[in-house]
Parts: structure tokens; C-alpha cells; sequence
């Protein structure tokens, strides 16, 4: 499957002009941003990780080779991907015992630059946003076109698209999903089931989503949806009152989007319209998901994009920074500006 059938339209145009991203490592950088103060003892050795070419389930191998503890020991908040240099966190659990020596984990591709105690394991999620700094080699965009686009993302957002590599290479994850939807089974396997579930309730967001975008509608509230905060996991419906909510123009309020699983979604009005339609189309993915044991959730539409700053360290190279909410995906951003050459064609952003 192509990466239009996969996503969905660009809410701001056709891209500007093309570009590469990932040439080097060092052209996708990502920081965790995690503001959780260490207790300085307790059971478990938290690790602040910088990977290089390494992805996060390879360097729990490593640290778990190291401390000579089971994989299971180890925690971290979110995934990072192997085709960037990347700082994260990890927590190692080590009741009763010292700190190990894990020299034998580090070497050019992975550096632990701090360390310390804490009472209490990492939580998957517990980040509150990732902060990326990208570099576009290669450009050939319009000037004055590609610096009005940045202007208009960064004051209205981009589609929070799940990012075609949640879908595995050409869509393999998604096919895997709907031949496992027709048979009505889940793979053994916990990491291939979760890559399997993972991708069908990512694509349904995703058309959902692409109904939105096409409609004008992603960024603006209807009777009958569901808003939520972007930092914040609840959400409410939305009544008239809430259509003129000056959050909304902020950028600080959105509408949302299903994770599909098991219960009825609350949503009603246009938003029920959509989301029904697209389930229909579906056929057997949105059952095989609730009867997987998922349970319905939200997702906003918008994806507010924050601290955005750019600049040209050379005429053909574009950088960009700035910090995306977690679980969100910068090619979603990258996507509105530029399509990417062969190198971005393999290229797998962070954060799943």
C-alpha cells in the first residue's frame, strides 16, 4: 500500500518540493521529555540512554545482557527508532542488588550519559512529549511557498496521522491485521500481536482522520464530537457552547478520533456518521479488536506542533525544531512540507 492510502490527504497542499531525511543519524535527533525527579534510592536504576543506529528493543537486549537480568526487568517510556541518534530513558529493577557495571552495553552506538535511583518503575507513556531536531538534506522546494507553509503549520497544526511506519513495510503489519481479522485469530507471538493490533487500530484512526481532512472538519469542533486536551487523556462531548471554545483556536483543545476496541462510540452527529461508515467499510477489523480485549479510546485530530523554529544551515538543507506530544509522529509534520527521496523512503520517525 502506498503512503496516500495508508495516511490520507494533506490538509495544506500539495508538499513544496522534495527533500532527504535521514542521510545520517545525526539528521533525526529526538529527546525525550520527561519531568520526573529521581528519589535518588529505591529498587529500580534509571538510565537517561543516547542511541545511535540502535533501536530501543535492541538496546534492552544490550543493558539486559549487561546487568545480567531478564528483559522483562528493563522499562521505557516509548520507542525510538534504530535510523536516528535518540535520547531516552530506561529502568532497570534491582531489588537488594548494587549497581551493575554496564560497560559492556556502551560503545559508540549507545552512551549512558546519567544515571540514578528511583522508588518507582518507568511507565510506558510516561513521557510527556518528544523533541525533535530534523534536517531535510537535499531540498529543491520553493522558497516562498515552503516558507508559507511553515507559517500555516505552525499556527494551525497538521493531521495526527499515524505515521506509515506503524504499518510495517508496504502495509505488511496492516495485512497481517486483516488476514488475522478474516480467520477471527491473534498471532502467538506477543510482539507480532501487538504489531498486528497496533496497525489495524492505527489505520482505522487514520481513516477516520482522512474523512476529517477531506471535509474540512479536523480542526474544527461539531456537535456530536469528542474533545479533548492535548496533554490529557479524558475527553468530553462537545456541546454548542464548546463549538466557539476559544481553546480550540489555541490550539490547545481538539476534536478526536477512535481507537477502536470494545464499547460503543459516544460520539453522534457527522463524527457518528463518519466513524460508522468507516467501520462498515472495514468489515471484520473493528469486531476482531474489541473481541481482542482493546478498549475504545480517543485520539485528537490536530496535532499542535510546539516551539517550531527553521533554519537554512545551507541552501539545500532545511532544519527543523520542535516537540511533538507522545505517541505522535514527525513525518506527520514533514509530510505537510516536503515528499522525501529515497532516503526518507525508508525512513522510520519515532515514538509508536
Amino acid at each position: 500500500m502506498t503512503e496516500d492510502q495508508l495516511l490520507g490527504p494533506r490538509a495544506h497542499g500539495d508538499p513544496c518540493g522534495q527533500a532527504i531525511l535521514k542521510a545520517s543519524a545525526e539528521d533525526f535527533q529526538v529527546d525525550e521529555v520527561l519531568d520526573i525527579p529521581l528519589s535518588g534510592d529505591g529498587e529500580h536504576l534509571w538510565l537517561w540512554v543516547e542511541k545511535r543506529g540502535l533501536n530501543t528493543e535492541e538496546a534492552v537486549r544490550r543493558l539486559a545482557r549487561a546487568a545480567g537480568v531478564p528483559q522483562r526487568a528493563i522499562s521505557y517510556a516509548g520507542l525510538k527508532d534504530r535510523q536516528a541518534l535518540t535520547r531516552q530513558w530506561f529502568s532497570l529493577h534491582l531489588p537488594g542488588k548494587a549497581d551493575p557495571d554496564l560497560a559492556a552495553a556502551c560503545d559508540e552506538t549507545l552512551v549512558i550519559l546519567q544515571q540514578g535511583r528511583h522508588r518507582r518503575k518507568l511507565q510506558r507513556g510516561a513521557h510527556a512529549a518528544n523533541g525533535f531536531r530534523l534536517r531535510l538534506t537535499g531540498l529543491k522546494a520553493d522558497a516562498a511557498a515552503l516558507e508559507a507553509r511553515l507559517q500555516a503549520i505552525a499556527a494551525e497544526g497538521v493531521p495526527n496521522y499515524f505515521g506509515p511506519q506503524r504499518f510495517g513495510h508496504e502495509g505488511g503489519n496492516l495485512a497481517d491485521a486483516q488476514a488475522c481479522a478474516r480467520d477471527q485469530r491473534l498471532p502467538e507471538q506477543r510482539n507480532r500481536r501487538s504489531r498486528t493490533l497496533s496497525a489495524a487500530r492505527s489505520w482505522l484512526f487514520n481513516q477516520v482522520l482522512a474523512g476529517r481532512v477531506a471535509d474540512g472538519s479536523w480542526q474544527r469542533a461539531q456537535e456530536g464530537d469528542l474533545l479533548a486536551f492535548t496533554d490529557s487523556r479524558s475527553h468530553f462531548p462537545a456541546t454548542t457552547a464548546d463549538l466557539e471554545d476559544p481553546r480550540l483556536a489555541a490550539l490547545d483543545l481538539h476534536p478526536t478520533g477512535p481507537l477502536w476496541g470494545a464499547g460503543e462510540s459516544p460520539v453522534q452527529g457527522p463524527a457518528a456518521a463518519l466513524e460508522q461508515a468507516v467501520a462498515k467499510a472495514a468489515g471484520e477489523l473493528p469486531a476482531w479488536l474489541a473481541g481482542a480485549g482493546l478498549s475504545h479510546e480517543r485520539r485528537i485530530l490536530r496535532l499542535p506542533i510546539g516551539g517550531l523554529t527553521w533554519h537554512y544551515p545551507a541552501p539545500d538543507i532545511l532544519q527543523l525544531e520542535f516537540v511533538l506530544p507522545a505517541g505522535c509522529f514527525a513525518t506527520a509534520v514533514v509530510r505537510e512540507l516536503v515528499t522525501l527521496g529515497e532516503a526518507g523512503q525508508t525512513e522510520h520517525p519515532c515514538d509508536f
